[in-house]
């Protein structure tokens, strides 16, 4: 989401190269897969999911290379799909217009109005200038790694890493020219933003993309309703696990020596100060959030305490769900005066600039996966893999699901990462007889936990950005929270997940 306090993601030439190198391959080898995939004989595909998996060949090459913009392949995958006649036109683009659609849509205008009138950074300095966290550098490093995760559990990760970097940044400058403070404490600062803008993303449905591609494939494919409420109760333990080895991890790598640096308290009382009085639109945009939040988790508390046979709760989620909630939202928005002269609290330019390429890129990956199961691509996929790595148990394909997701994100966007590999793990799965949803949603939480390359993630670009840390030493770090999460996070799934999802 634009705003004059994103920093600029600035890249070096060999990085420049390496990405023009990268299209240039990947304009080369898609339509080569492509046509490879077309010519080969598979006897025991349909002619529909022969031509299926061709396109899927080229998109797959295409995300990953990013040969073209993710948005526009996840749009040339279906069109290619109807021209080759693997669906009519309506059944293909059905899913783009699919109720996660509009959850994404509604999300991400909430989160800009949140941004537009700045409400996430009187939250930010809010939270600085408490006085339990003081001019302490270690308990800023934890107050602000806790207030990243937390804005990201309610708004894009990337939005939120946007508006905490330039405010991080501005407090590392003035603690150096303060006192002695290692420039390591710099880089572990920045490191801890894009950590925890991660990690708390994974604890709502709407924290960070996967995490909706993984509720909308799982319904959609399996006609199966994780609802927000549900996602929750597993993941927040697991995001506080996850946070909890961050603090530490940072905390021992970024020690300064210093107790206090005197100042620090004064210039983030300032910087809150000339925030003014709250405004009209600002209370406005936390009205819409807070009642779209109270409808979002309302039903599911009420299934929870009445349980979900339950004829009262079971009518209240199917009148409400998510997506209405968000739409509910997004009206309200339109509906309160900002001021006198002013009719709405945000205009519709302002809520036009969210970011479409990620609920096209959404759409592609559901409409693709509709058509993979519907043809029986998708079955003959995992049975070819099942027969070369057989496994029937649901917690060895829940490790390998996680795994495969991260390495896939180390080198590509999360979200496109995410909609390769949950078709991929769903199909495997339904042929080993494992039940999709514990791997699925073990490969979504996984998605969100690459941490070792600037391309893994927005906030990983944005950080690194910055120049405040190394390539060498984002990879280092990076690596050992690679290793710690593909551990945990798979594990913590198979513990936690069954037990709220009834598997």
């Amino acid at each position: 989401m634009p705003s004059d306090l994103t920093p600029p993601l600035v890249k070096t030439e060999t990085e420049r190269q390496f990405d023009e190198q990268r299209r240039r391959v990947g304009i080369v080898v898609g339509p080569l897969a492509f046509l490879l995939v077309l010519a080969w004989p598979f006897d025991q595909l349909t002619p529909e999911a022969h031509r299926l998996a061709a396109v899927l060949s080229l998109v797959i090459v295409f995300w990953i290379t990013e040969a073209l913009p993710l948005a526009v392949t996840s749009l040339l995958g279906p069109s290619l799909a109807i021209v080759l006649q693997v669906a009519p036109a309506g059944l293909t683009f059905r899913p783009f217009a699919s109720p996660t659609i509009f959850l994404f849509v509604g999300s991400f205008i909430l989160a800009q109005a949140l941004f537009v009138h700045r409400v996430n950074e009187r939250v930010a300095f809010g939270v600085l200038s408490l006085k339990i966290v003081g001019a302490r550098p270690t308990r800023i490093l934890i107050a602000y790694g806790l207030l990243a995760a937390f804005l990201s559990a309610w708004m894009s990760n990337t939005a939120t890493a946007a508006m905490l970097v330039p405010i991080g940044v501005s407090l590392i400058k003035f603690m150096e020219s303060e006192s002695n403070i290692p420039k390591k404490y710099g880089t572990t600062l920045m490191l801890m933003t894009t950590y925890c803008c991660s990690r708390g993303g994974m604890a709502t449905p709407v924290g960070t993309p996967p995490n909706l591609i993984a509720v909308g494939m799982i319904s959609e494919q399996l006609d199966t309703r994780i609802t927000f409420v549900q996602w929750m109760l597993f993941s927040v333990p697991i995001v506080l696990v996850l946070l909890a080895i961050v603090f530490v991890y940072l905390n021992w790598v970024g020690q300064t020596g210093i107790d206090e640096i005197p100042g620090t308290e004064k210039i983030i009382a300032e910087r809150k100060a000339a925030l003014g009085p709250w405004r009209r639109g600002e209370i406005n945009a936390l009205l819409a959030f807070g009642v779209t939040v109270t409808l979002w988790v309302g039903p599911g508390l009420l299934a929870l305490i009445l349980g979900r046979e339950h004829p009262f709760a079971v009518s209240v989620l199917a009148s409400v769900p998510e997506s209405v909630a968000a739409m509910s939202g997004v009206v309200l928005l339109f509906l309160l005066p900002r001021s006198e002269t002013e009719r709405s609290t945000i205009t519709w330019k302002q809520a036009a600039q969210i970011d479409w390429g990620t609920i096209l890129l959404f759409g592609g990956g559901l409409s693709l996966g509709a058509l993979a199961a519907s043809t029986g691509l998708a079955q003959v996929v995992g049975e070819g893999i099942t027969g070369l790595v057989p496994t029937n148990e649901v917690a060895t394909l829940t490790f390998a699901a996680a795994l495969f997701t991260v390495v896939l994100s180390e080198t590509m966007s999360n979200t496109a990462a995410t909609n390769i590999a949950i078709p991929i793990v769903m199909s495997i799965a339904l042929a080993s007889g494992v039940n999709p949803i514990i791997p699925s949603v073990a490969a979504a939480l996984s998605a969100s936990v690459a941490d070792a390359l600037p391309v893994s993630t927005p906030p990983n670009a944005i950080v690194y950005a910055t120049g405040r840390v190394k390539i060498t030493d984002m990879i280092r770090y990076g690596i050992v929270m690679d290793v710690l999460a593909v551990t945990l996070v798979p594990a913590l799934v198979l513990l936690i997940a069954p037990i709220f999802l009834g598997y």
